[in-house]
């Protein structure tokens, strides 16, 4: 089966709202992972509910409904695990409620039938998972935000950083709807990483997905020049840097920066990263 062919998504809820992925957008994922001609075969999402909470805080009972159904309409299938009260040796109850081992069975499971797989989730328990998959013959793909496993981002044939696809996150300052122009265009605000910084001259260049990107498999065409990479680059100034990054430590392909992008005012055609954060 080619790259093209059949994907399955496998979504570990807990994981990735605890871990940045909070306000995940299921319709942009969907699209990421079929890139390049791929049919969503299977799209399970892992999730966990607190009867007792939801039996007490109606707010809560409807808020994760709405979730579930608008999960649904994306042609996800929601898995949900139910948290299981536990009293410790000294009388302290607790929660707990794990879908990895579910995640896991499934995902293996059904990789018979799957091309792709792409797994949401930063957790390193998923490494031998990762590697079964594999040896199915499919290729495995890992979107997480934060918190990632080392081990997990090596083992996986590719990983992909949450917070540089565009519209999968909202942006933290201000996104680019309520009237701004789309991720890519200036005035947008998007992500993305530093890499090439002139320590002498005091400015670098700031790699990001372009907003009309197409999700063909190309996303290793990093060089901005390729006519068919799907990045673009924009200039930034060391002065526009936010405190919390060093300009010693650039370039890096860790340091997540969030910035605006304005039309540069020395380069026509061009763009410059401006109100630059670090995530």
């Amino acid at each position: 089966m080619g790259v093209g062919g059949p994907v399955g998504i496998y979504v570990d809820v807990a994981n990735i709202q605890a871990n940045g992925g909070f306000g995940m957008q299921y319709d942009i994922l969907r699209r990421l992972a079929c890139r390049g001609g791929g049919e969503a075969l299977r799209l399970n999402v892992y999730a966990v509910y607190d009867d007792a909470r939801a039996a007490r805080d109606p707010a809560y009972q409807q808020k994760v409904s709405n979730f579930f159904a608008s999960l649904r309409e994306f042609g996800y299938k929601v898995i949900v695990k139910h948290f299981r009260w536990y009293t410790d040796e000294e009388g302290n109850r607790y929660a707990k409620a794990n879908a990895d081992l579910e995640m896991a069975v499934d995902a293996l499971t059904q990789s018979r039938n799957l091309s792709r797989v792409v797994l949401v989730t930063g957790d390193g328990d998923f490494v031998q998972v990762v590697r079964a998959l594999q040896d199915q013959g499919c290729r495995v793909e890992i979107v997480a935000f934060e918190n990632v496993s080392g081990a997990l981002k090596r083992e996986a044939d590719d990983y992909i950083c949450g917070y540089l696809i565009p519209g999968l996150l909202p942006a933290r300052r201000g996104g680019n709807g309520n009237g701004r122009p789309p991720w890519g265009e200036a005035g947008s605000r998007v992500r993305g990483t530093c890499y090439y910084h002139a320590q002498e001259g005091g400015y670098g260049f700031i790699r990001y997905l372009r907003g009309d990107v197409t999700w063909a498999d190309n996303l290793w065409v990093t060089d901005t020049r390729d006519a068919d990479s799907p990045y673009a680059s924009a200039f930034f100034r060391d002065s526009e840097l936010p405190a919390d990054v060093r300009p010693a430590d650039l370039p890096s392909h860790e340091t997540v920066l969030e910035f605006d992008l304005v039309a540069s005012p020395v380069k026509e055609g061009s763009l410059q990263a401006v109100q630059i954060q670090r995530i």
